[in-house]
Parts: structure tokens; sequence; C-alpha cells
């Protein structure tokens, strides 16, 4: 794992990324690369009311491609070469509209108006308090009842060229799941040729609120569908303490990782951790299911954050984020009730997601970066996945 501590230890910007990661891609320079990055859009069914769906795939001449739908604007498809150089789906989800709408679980989506927790379903602006719909008992979670990852976003543009995107938008009325304010929420998802995709967030409101946007992708690099578990893969986490969180997964607190099997300073096995009797993995339903406070806080350009490789497959991925926190997810409550792609079970450990994101429960914890958004203020986030391969 030498490469791994080597990389991130120079990786001081998002620039220093790049460009370490491209010469680990057999010497690729993408400055040098003629072929453009192709963005194909297409329609991809329709919603039970009749609603159409539709799907842009980016695509670069790398054999990496992204394919995004409008319903949650949410990363359907992920392929990446193994070290081989035979492609393959890195995310679960599902195959067909159907199983977004009627089984839905986080796979893929963007999550809003508010990731992550928020206690009791109640915060408080200005004086007023709001009430926000139990999804979680006692908590709200990742936006309610049906949040933006149950929407049908509007796709505003695509474009193809030495950069790929696809920008969707949504607009959340007043009131809506108990949140104050129309929030208009942009995500744009773009590809280079470098291997980097990036996911932008934008939103703006007309009334004081509160944002806190990420994208929920579960990621098994082995491939999908899931011969091996996500937990057999190295990680490394540019982090120092995690928020340390009730029965309820309410952070109570800052715990520092040393000594703890929450300490991925040092690249270890995923599988190794789960596996403690630490009282935060038992907490976790045996996993984690943990803040990560992200060295650096909230920074204006990406910081390197996470890298993840399998052994196996050769795949690996780094990813850098403006965010202070990354909620690391181990697939905990995967309970083989749902079918995902392919009608293979959604099981435990099946996939991992590093959530970007600021803290939970940040509206009711003063000393936490604050998710308040006022009028004429513009939240953002960006955070960039590269993508690489090891021996």
């Amino acid at each position: 794992m030498m490469s791994m501590v080597k990389r991130l230890g120079l990786a001081v910007s998002l620039g220093a990324i790049m460009c370490l990661s491209a010469c680990a891609d057999k010497g690729a320079d993408a400055s040098k690369t003629a072929a453009a990055v192709s963005a194909t859009r297409a329609d991809w069914g329709a919603l039970s009311d009749g609603a159409k769906v539709e799907a842009v795939e980016l695509k670069n001449s790398k054999g990496v491609s992204a394919r995004i739908i409008t319903y949650g604007a949410t990363l359907q498809n992920l392929i990446v070469p193994d070290k081989a150089g035979l492609p393959g789906d890195i995310v679960i989800g599902y195959d067909n509209i159907e199983g977004y709408e009627k089984t839905p679980n986080y796979t893929g989506v963007t999550v809003g108006r508010y990731a992550n927790r928020i206690a009791k379903g109640k915060f408080t602006i200005d004086g007023k308090e709001y009430t926000l719909a139990i999804n979680n008992t006692p908590n709200a979670l990742h936006g309610g009842l049906k949040g933006w990852d149950k929407r049908n976003w509007t796709i505003t543009d695509v474009k193809s060229g030495d950069t790929a995107s696809v920008t969707l938008q949504y607009v959340s009325p007043d009131g809506e799941e108990g949140y104050p304010g129309t929030v208009t929420a942009e995500v744009t998802y773009s590809l280079n040729e470098n291997n980097d995709l990036t996911v932008s967030y934008k939103a703006t409101t007309d009334k004081p609120t509160v944002v806190n946007m990420t994208n929920h992708s579960l990621f098994n690099l082995g491939g999908v569908p899931v011969t091996r578990s996500a937990l057999d893969a190295y990680v490394k986490i540019e982090s120092d303490a995690i928020l340390a969180v009730d029965k309820t997964l309410i952070p109570t607190g800052e715990l520092k990782v040393a000594g703890t099997p929450f300490d991925f300073n040092t690249p270890g096995l995923i599988s190794e951790r789960v596996t403690s009797t630490h009282p935060q993995i038992v907490i976790g339903n045996a996993g984690i299911d943990h803040n990560y406070i992200i060295r650096g806080g909230l920074t204006a350009a990406p910081k390197p954050a996470v890298t993840i490789e399998d052994k196996t497959s050769g795949r690996a991925m780094t990813i850098a984020t403006t965010e202070p926190g990354i909620q690391m997810y181990t697939g905990n409550f995967l309970d083989g009730t749902i079918a995902g792609k392919g009608g293979q079970k959604l099981v435990k450990y099946q996939a991992v997601a590093f959530e970007a994101q600021r803290y939970p429960d940040s509206p009711n914890q003063a000393s936490f970066p604050t998710t308040r958004l006022d009028p004429g203020q513009t939240y953002t986030q960006t955070t960039v996945h590269h993508f690489y391969t090891v021996q």
C-alpha cells in the first residue's frame, strides 16, 4: 500500500491528485488526447404517473462511462475497466425505472434537501421551529418521505467535448417535506479524459432554510452484479476524528480515530474493521455509518479525502471534496429484501458509500459547520471521483 500512502501524502491539491493519478494511468497525458468525451441523451422509461424519465450517458476514450437518469438525478451506472482492461459496472442500483420508483433504497441518488439525519425531525431558524417527517425513527433522514431522490429532475444542459457533462435542476417548493423556502437546486455530473467524474451542486432559496446535498452511490470496485464483498478493499481516509453517535445515529461529539477501528490514516481492509466489538461499530449494526471529519474542513477547492483500492480487480478510486465531512457507510442495513441489478439481492456489505457533505444534525448543533442558506446566498459543493488501476 506504499503507492497509496505516497500518492495521498503528496496530493495537497486536486491538481496534484490529477497529475499523480494520470502518471499511474500508464503515463497517459489527457492534455495530449484529441478524443472528445461524449454525452448521449435518451429516454429511460416512464414513471407510474406517465412522466418521462431521461438518461444521459457520459463516455470517454479510456472506457469509463457514467449513466445519469433524471429520476433522483441518479448515477445509475458507472463503468470502469479493471487492471486487465475489462469493463465493469461498480455501483449497485436497478436495471430499470420501476426498481428506483417502487423499491427506493438510496442507490446512486442525489440526496436533499438535507442529507443524513436531523434529530427528532425538528430544527429552528430565527426562533421558528420546523417539523419534518420521521422516516428513520425517531429522526428525519435524507430529505423526508419524498425527498429529492424521489423527484424527477429536469435536464437543463448537456455538453460533449474535452469534458462531457449533464446538468439537472429541481425546484423544491416552500414547505415541501416541512422545510421552509422555495429552493432551486442544481447538480452537474461531468467526465473528462483523465477519468475524473465530478459532481457539482448549487442551490438558492427565497427564505432562510437548511441545505445539505450529497450523492449516495454505493460502490463495489469488484464489479456489479457482485461476486465479492465490497469490504474486500483497502481504504485510506484523510481524517483524525469521526462524529460519535448515539443509538439513533445522531452525533454526540468528536471521537479521535487513533487506536480505534475507524482509523484509516494507514490504509486498511474495511472487512477487518467491521468485525470489531467497538461500541460505535456495534451501534452501526456491525458496520460503519459515521461521518469522518476531513482535514482542512470546508474548502473552496476539492481536497484529498478518500482512497479505496481493490487489489483483486485492480480498480481504485480517489475522492476529493470541498466538504468538511464524508459519511462512510458499509451497507450495514441492506437486508436482502430488495433485488437490484440482474435480480441480485441487495445484502449487507455488498457495497460501500462515501457521502461528501456537511455534518449530520447541523441545524441542531451550533458547533458544527452551518447548513443555513439565506436569500442572496448560493450553496455550492464539488466532489471529484478519480479512477485508476493498481496491479
